[in-house]
């Protein structure tokens, strides 16, 4: 009976340690095959080499028109508006007149300036015979030159004259009203009359920060409106900012236009051109660069030693089915991959086929 069970022992003993044996096999094949499983076989590509080529540099932009210059014209201090000589549409020059504020302050400055200048003139009289001290003739000098500005300062702002030729584009108050200094204007500024500068006028454009170096002063321009279809009108360059916005990457040049005829006016749509001379690019084929699903980023892929690297790239001018890219990161000569480049994730192994 002790010689049969020994042997059962045995015999379970077997089966358990061949059980264990064929489990370990099994999750080591398993193990194996998901290795396998896991490695990526390389991606089929084509691929060409980046090279440059000479294109003829022109932007396009769109811009809104605006005065040369533009001036809300307010007096100093609130008063009563004695009258207004313009209306709204006038042409104006330079020094006419545009309105006439209450002016009893200023008289009653004027008759004290003509007291004080009588009192000043007899006290030099005996300041010369000795009769009087330098000191109260200094003291009453002082007090009249203060007052003679005064004077000069409420004169100019009682009645005012426009600043420069141009039309009058605002008239917020009829003559007898009371201006506050309260804001009057669509851009929330107070102002009894706006005078714009119709002739020439001005072009704001925010240019690309890649651009920044080739935009010059006095440097032409090409300008159409939509309202004139076939007429091109030629602006230059006046004026360019000395920093780039961080938050657009742009950078303001301002253009003036001459206004013949006085044909454009002031808020118009227009589109602008800029020829910037013949520059070296790198243009690739359209279907070449990709986007960044929900975002405006805009990118290609280059073969490095069988992997795919994503570089990201502006977008510069159009020739047909040809797009120009911006990089500071491509060279001549990187290998662009040109077809089967949809499938690709960045570092992917990529294999080059003919």
């Amino acid at each position: 009976m002790n010689y049969l069970r020994t042997i059962s022992v045995i015999l379970t003993g077997g089966l358990i340690l061949s059980a264990c044996s064929s489990k370990k096999s099994n999750e080591a094949a398993i193990a194996g095959n998901g290795a396998a499983n896991t490695e990526k076989a390389a991606i089929p590509v084509k691929v060409m080499p980046l090279a440059k080529t000479k294109i003829a540099r022109t932007i396009d932009y769109t811009a809104t028109i605006m005065p040369y210059e533009e001036v809300n014209m307010a007096p100093s201090t609130p008063g009563r508006i004695e009258k207004i000589y313009v209306e709204v549409g006038d042409r104006v020059s330079k020094g006419d007149q545009l309105f006439l504020m209450d002016r009893t302050q200023l008289y009653q400055l004027k008759l004290q300036q003509s007291n004080l200048e009588k009192d000043l003139t007899r006290l030099d009289t005996l300041l010369r015979s000795g009769s009087a001290r330098q000191q109260s003739y200094d003291q009453m000098k002082t007090q009249y030159d203060v007052l003679k500005t005064n004077v000069d300062f409420m004169e100019q702002n009682t009645l005012l004259y426009a600043p420069f030729s141009g039309v009058v584009t605002g008239k917020y108050f009829e003559d007898g009203e009371m201006y506050s200094g309260t804001p009057t204007t669509q851009t929330g500024r107070s102002a009894v009359v706006t005078v714009m500068q119709v002739n020439p006028l001005k072009v704001n454009v925010s240019i690309s920060e890649q651009y920044y170096p080739l935009i010059k002063m006095g440097m032409k321009a090409q300008i159409t409106a939509d309202v004139y279809p076939g007429e091109v009108f030629t602006g230059r360059v006046f004026r360019k900012s000395p920093t780039v916005n961080p938050s657009t990457r742009s950078f303001l040049a301002e253009l003036e236009l001459p206004n013949r005829n006085d044909q454009l006016k002031p808020g118009m749509f227009v589109r602008v051109s800029m020829d910037l001379g013949e520059v070296e690019a790198f243009v690739v084929p359209a279907g070449t660069v990709l986007m960044q699903e929900g975002t405006n980023i805009r990118f290609v892929f280059i073969e490095d030693q069988g992997v795919a690297k994503r570089v990201e790239v502006l977008i510069g001018k159009r020739f047909d089915d040809q797009l120009e890219i911006i990089s500071e990161t491509l060279k001549e000569g990187d290998n662009l991959v040109s077809e089967g480049q949809s499938r690709l994730l960045n570092n992917d192994k990529i294999e080059v086929t003919e």
